[in-house]
């Protein structure tokens, strides 16, 4: 099998917009959307919101977890819990929706296995990001925590549409590493509209050079990515194996420090995870 011609193909459909959500993501889609009008009010969200069970859900457990409660006063109805998220983290917690939809979308059993594990890959980055955002590099925490989220989403992409290549992931996907997950995943991303800021920080982990020290938001996702306890499964398939970085972490940060952050976050990064897989 032409790999590389096959990754063409499948990032030839995404940029044409060839992708179609289940009725889950969709209205996620347009939370999304209606987040993005600078007259949108708490009730047209409350409303829109109330509409989707899993994502009112979402949005409940979010808005009680330690990262965003950290005082443990309980928010028990969905109006009170937009307020306290606040848009941008609502505009995250939506696009987690579609990404975990998209991992649904996987045709075999074996594909979809694969993305269940990409998912929780994919939650454990986005909550320790969310944490060196605020401890290590200075970046915004939110937008670290958005990036997270959608830095797999060509992955997933590519595991929705893999039943119509046989034989597609049971090779090895070193293509996949070099030049498919960047080119699938442009696409995808510019599809779901993903803001130029979060796009260039992706495009720096694919590139997979850390500063020194680190700063940005994209050494922010190299990271997480680094320190992630569980792998991506794609990257588990070719022999390139993680993005990796220019050094050991314990170099960069200092031992002793990072021990501190893991140590102080573990309650934050467990309730994050939590609350995006429930």
């Amino acid at each position: 099998m032409d790999v590389q011609a096959v990754l063409d193909t499948i990032a030839a459909d995404a940029g044409r917009g060839d992708m179609v959500f289940p009725t889950h993501a969709e209205i996620a889609l347009r939370v999304r959307r209606i987040l993005d009008d600078p007259d949108c009010s708490i009730d047209q969200l409350h409303k829109l919101i109330s509409a989707e069970p899993l994502l009112s859900a979402r949005v409940v457990g979010l808005a009680n977890s330690v990262a965003y409660n950290p005082s443990g006063r309980v928010s028990s109805d969905l109006r009170s819990a937009v307020s306290r998220l606040g848009f941008n983290t609502l505009r995250t917690l939506a696009t987690a929706l579609v990404v975990r939809q998209m991992r649904d979308m996987s045709g075999a059993p074996e594909h979809r296995a694969l993305a269940a594990r990409l998912w929780e890959h994919t939650a454990h980055v986005a909550a320790l990001a969310r944490v060196i955002a605020k401890r290590v590099t200075g970046q915004d925490p939110e937008a670290a925590f958005f990036a997270g989220i959608v830095h797999e989403v060509g992955g997933f992409y590519l595991l929705s549409r893999a039943a119509a290549f046989p034989g597609l992931l049971t090779g090895n996907l070193d293509a996949w590493h070099e030049h498919g997950e960047a080119l699938i995943g442009r696409a995808v991303l510019n599809a779901l509209g993903v803001p130029a800021p979060i796009c260039t920080a992706i495009e720096a982990m694919w590139e997979g050079y850390l500063a020194l020290p680190p700063e940005s938001l994209g050494d922010t996702l190299l990271l997480a990515d680094e320190l992630a306890p569980t792998e991506s499964p794609l990257a588990e398939l070719s022999d390139m194996g993680r993005h990796g970085v220019a050094a050991d972490i314990d170099v960069l940060i200092g031992e002793e420090m990072l021990n501190s952050i893991l140590k102080d976050s573990a309650e934050e990064v467990a309730s994050l995870i939590s609350a995006l897989n429930a």
